[in-house]
C-alpha cells in the first residue's frame, strides 16, 4: 500500500445535490427555496444569532453585574523567585530591567508577588507590591520603592 491507492471510506464523499434541474428531479422550479422572499434570493444569510423572528437569546437574558473592563488597572504580575533566579544581589530592578529580563511585556504596570525565597538584595521599583513580597525583600536587605 502506498499513497497513489489510498481511498476515502465507502460513503464517506456524497456527490453535491443538484436542485434546480427541471420538473422531472423532484427539485425544480423553487428549488427547495420556497416562494419569493429573502431566504429564496441568492446571497442571502441570516443575521449571527437570528431565531426565526423570536427574541434572541442574547436579548432574552437579563443583563446582570458590572463591567468595569475599559477602566481597569492592569498589572504584570512577577514574583520573588523569578527575580531571585534572573538578577545579581545589588541589582536595581526597574521596569527597563524586567522587560529586558523577558519578564514583562509592553507598558502595563508591574506588582511584585511573594512566591518564593529572597536571598540576594535587590531594590525593585514597582508600582505595587504584595505585603510578603515587600517583608522578604525587606528580610533580604533589600528594598521595595513603589512607583506612582
Amino acid at each position: 500500500m502506498d499513497l497513489s491507492n489510498l481511498k476515502p471510506a465507502t460513503g464517506a464523499k456524497q456527490e453535491k445535490k443538484r436542485v434546480g434541474r427541471g420538473p422531472g428531479s423532484g427539485n425544480g422550479k423553487t428549488a427547495g427555496r420556497g416562494h419569493k422572499g429573502a431566504q429564496s434570493r441568492s446571497g442571502f444569510h441570516y443575521k449571527r444569532g437570528f431565531e426565526g423572528g423570536q427574541m434572541p437569546l442574547h436579548r432574552r437574558v437579563p443583563k446582570r453585574g458590572f463591567n468595569n473592563a475599559d477602566f481597569r488597572t492592569e498589572y504584570s504580575v512577577i514574583n520573588l523567585d523569578q527575580l531571585e533566579e534572573r538578577f545579581e544581589a545589588g541589582a536595581t530592578v526597574d521596569a527597563d530591567a524586567l522587560r529586558g529580563a523577558g519578564l514583562v511585556r509592553g507598558k502595563k504596570r508591574i506588582k511584585v508577588l511573594g512566591r518564593g525565597e529572597v536571598t540576594k538584595a535587590f531594590t525593585v521599583h514597582a508600582h505595587k507590591f504584595s505585603g510578603k513580597a515587600a517583608e522578604k525583600l525587606a528580610a533580604a536587605g533589600g528594598k521595595a520603592e513603589a512607583i506612582g
